[in-house]
Order: C-alpha cells, then sequence, then structure tokens
C-alpha cells in the first residue's frame, strides 16, 4: 500500500485512558478492502461503552475503536466497485452496499492490533467496502460524520421502530446527539405534541430549537412526577411513542409505565444493568422493541437525508459542540462522559 503508518488511539486495557501512538498499516488491500484517510470522526456512547467492557471481558484487546466519519478514499482492493481514489465518503458501522472484507490486520509495538470492518480513531484506515458511502466533495466534512450513526440511527428509529404517524404524541429522553436529531426527525415526519426530556437546560434549549413543542427538565423530579408531567401535555393515557435513549435503568422502567395501551415504546439507549418490567402489556396492544441503529441502509438514507440538509429541511447547526485534536482524545471522551456536550468531533488528519 502506498501508506506504511500513521497515528492512531488504541484501546491496549479496558478502563483505561486511550494511547495514542503510530501504528503499522497491512502490506496490502485485500479483497473489498479500502485504504482511506479519516478527516473527521465523532465520539458515540457505543465507543464508551467498549472502553468500559460493559458487555464483559474484551477479548480483542488491544485493539481500534470509532465508527463514524467523514474520509478520503485513497486506495481501493481487488473487487471494490462502490468507491474510487479521490472519492469523500461517510463511513458507518451498519453495512451497506458493497463487499464485506476480512478484518484488516495493524500491528503496534510488534504485536497485532485488532480492529473491525471500520475504525475511525486512526489516520489512515482500511475499511471494508460496505462500510462507506460516497458523499458529495463539497458537503461539510465536520457534520458528515454524523451520517455514520447519530443522524441515520434516529431517522431509521421514527421511520422503521417507532413507525409514526402524522398527529401522534412522542417523548424522547435525553436528548444528546441521537436524541436532537430525534427530535427534529420527529418533527419532520409531523408528530404532535413532542416532548424532549433531559436533565441539562441547553440540551433542551436545542431540542426546542429542533422542533420540540414542549420540554421537561427531569433534574430533581421523581418517575412519578415526570410521568405527571408527561400526561399533562400528551393526556392521561400517555403519549402514543415513546423513544429512550439514556439506557438508565428506572427512567425505561418509566417509560415503560408511561407508554399508551395501544403505543410503542422504543429503546434507543442499551441499559448497563438488568430492566425490570411487568410485561403484561405486551400481551395487548402495546409494543416494545429495541433498535439497532434504526434498521438504517445507509446507501439509502446518507443521499436522501443530504437532500433534505441542501433544501433546507433538516439542519445539524450546533449539535457538534467541541473539537479536538485526536492527540487529545482522552479530555474529549472526558467531556463526552460529562453529558455537557453535544456531539464532540475529533480532527483525525487534513487533506
Amino acid at each position: 500500500m502506498q501508506i506504511k503508518r500513521g497515528r492512531a488511539a488504541i484501546l491496549a486495557e479496558s478502563r483505561r485512558p486511550l494511547v495514542v501512538d503510530e501504528i503499522e498499516l497491512p502490506e496490502a488491500l485485500d479483497a473489498g478492502q479500502v485504504l482511506v484517510r479519516v478527516l473527521y470522526t465523532t465520539i458515540c456512547g457505543a465507543q464508551i461503552n467498549e472502553i468500559d467492557a460493559i458487555k464483559g471481558v474484551d477479548r480483542f484487546l488491544p485493539h481500534l475503536l470509532g465508527h463514524e466519519a467523514s474520509a478520503e478514499v485513497i486506495e481501493i482492493g481487488p473487487g471494490v466497485t462502490m468507491a474510487k481514489p479521490g472519492d469523500t465518503v461517510v463511513l458507518h458501522w451498519r453495512p451497506g452496499t458493497g463487499i464485506q472484507s476480512r478484518t484488516p490486520a495493524y500491528s503496534w509495538r510488534g504485536q497485532k492490533l485488532n480492529a473491525g470492518w471500520v475504525t475511525t480513531f486512526n489516520e489512515f484506515a482500511v475499511i471494508s467496502e460496505n462500510r462507506m458511502t460516497v458523499i458529495p466533495a463539497d458537503f461539510n466534512l465536520k457534520i458528515a460524520p454524523l451520517f455514520g450513526c447519530a443522524v441515520t440511527t434516529a431517522a431509521g428509529v421514527v421511520n422503521n421502530d417507532a413507525h409514526l404517524k402524522v398527529g401522534e404524541s412522542v417523548a424522547i429522553f435525553g436528548v444528546g446527539g441521537v436524541g436532537l436529531n430525534l427530535v427534529q426527525f420527529t418533527a419532520l415526519a409531523g408528530g404532535y405534541p413532542i416532548v424532549a426530556i433531559d436533565l441539562l437546560e441547553h440540551k433542551l434549549e436545542m431540542a426546542r430549537a429542533r422542533g420540540a413543542t414542549h420540554t421537561l427538565n427531569s433534574s430533581g423530579m421523581s418517575a412519578g412526577e415526570v410521568a405527571d408531567a408527561i400526561r399533562a401535555i400528551v393526556g392521561v393515557e400517555g403519549p402514543d411513542k415513546i423513544i429512550e435513549t439514556t439506557g438508565v435503568k428506572n427512567v425505561i422502567e418509566n417509560a415503560y409505565d408511561l407508554t399508551h395501551k395501544d403505543g410503542s415504546l422504543v429503546l434507543v439507549g442499551v441499559p448497563h444493568e438488568k430492566v425490570t418490567i411487568n410485561t403484561l402489556r405486551v400481551h395487548f396492544n402495546m409494543i416494545l422493541t429495541g433498535s439497532e441503529g434504526g434498521g438504517s441502509k445507509p446507501q439509502i438514507d446518507i443521499p436522501r437525508i443530504i437532500k433534505l440538509v441542501n433544501a433546507g429541511r433538516l439542519s445539524f447547526d450546533g449539535i457538534i459542540t467541541d473539537e479536538f485534536a485526536l492527540d487529545d482524545i482522552n479530555p474529549a471522551f472526558d467531556l463526552t462522559r460529562s453529558g455537557k456536550a453535544g456531539r464532540v468531533v475529533l480532527r483525525v488528519a487534513q487533506r
């Protein structure tokens, strides 16, 4: 390959800061692999879960991270037809069109460095063809990474998981990176009223700017008080649709009890502990479902969303609140964990 080495942020040990160091790239591209220069990447809660090993012992250490970025194609491997050198692409974790390649073989300090089909916390990355979608070269490269996860997940949740209909009432618990996009896609789809619930006032302000008709700062409120406040807005039977993004046990349990008897609760956030509910309601008309990226299809959804942005129907201004260099990735994670930021973007490499 043209590029032999580059800098990367490495998860060397669970629950410890990432190590920023130089790594060695594979000697050659395999079938379906694409070498890209990662330009901007954003931090998702999924990476925090990986660092914290919430699924148990991490058997793949050391390994690379990241799954949403804007990038430039440098070189393509055998069989690749969906992109060519010079193309600007969005990198995404959901499989799209093209070959699913083998995972790449990096090395670091003389040992194998594991990676999946897409990683984005590295200057140069070998990506599976089906983990990238070509976008216009003049599109905003700082917001483009959002289309790799947060934005397409939100659109998919509204369209595919919640099956929102015009005029249905919606409550969205947690308006961070995904939640803010849920608000504007819900507004675009005709939900009403749209209630955004969060602990931080500045996030609720952003939610109002994106179409939330009502907001609720639940800081210091009991579960019963939150439920009563939402029912006062949408009606005593509760919201037709509830979308839960926090993954917090008691929030999920409260959302379940609050959902309309003929409504739907979509769980986007991943809980870190067991959730207790009385399942009787799902034996009748209530729907309880999880979401895996909203069931999005990147090669279809990303071009559609770009058309909406260019037409002025969607805006992602202000969703990215902070920018860091790759070398400052650990402070970037600290800020993300604090909940005080929107989406945090990393400058990984320059064209």
